[in-house]
């Protein structure tokens, strides 16, 4: 990651997890994964799945916390309460389709059920969302696959140009 310390949110969207008749695995190992590539996560969030409050708290952790990260997991498969992407779209400024392209072909490398996944990333301002599927294992298989990607992304974001970056082909 190029620039370290970046401040970053963790937002589980689980209806079990919220009435507690689950443990949330998920996001304290995001949180984990991100502190250990250099984010600086101030917490993981737990919400249900419910497009308005998903959509809320990925708006004010980027815009009321000047967060520059957010990773919500859960709520990308097809059940109909699966809702996060519809959820970030709403907020967003921009989907990154490679993002979710490269989550799930590197998750078919591991399970046939990878198509069914909706993982993907947006923009909103300068700020990426990245939403990853709800079992810790798919979430950080997901980030594993475009965590290379997070640095320079952010990067662009603040403006620069692609050929200012380091690592950028010439």
């Amino acid at each position: 990651m190029d620039k370290p310390g970046i401040k970053a949110r963790v937002i589980t969207c689980s209806d079990s997890a919220v009435r507690g008749e689950r443990t949330d695995g998920s996001g304290p190992a995001v949180r984990e994964f991100l502190e250990r590539h250099g984010f600086r996560v101030d917490r993981v969030e737990i919400v249900p799945d419910s497009v308005q409050e998903i959509s809320d708290a990925i708006a004010s952790a980027i815009d009321i916390g000047e967060r520059r990260l957010v990773v919500t997991t859960g709520g990308t498969g097809i059940a109909p309460r699966d809702v996060t992407p519809e959820a970030t779209m709403r907020v967003a400024d921009r989907r990154i389709d490679g993002f979710g392209e490269l989550m799930r072909m590197r998750s078919l490398e591991k399970t046939p059920l990878a198509t069914l996944s909706r993982a993907q990333a947006a923009t909103r301002g300068n700020a990426l969302i990245v939403n990853v599927p709800g079992s810790p294992k798919g979430a950080i298989e997901n980030l594993e696959a475009v965590v290379h990607l997070l640095g320079h992304t952010l990067v662009l974001l603040e403006g620069a140009h692609v050929e200012d970056h380091p690592g950028a082909s010439k």
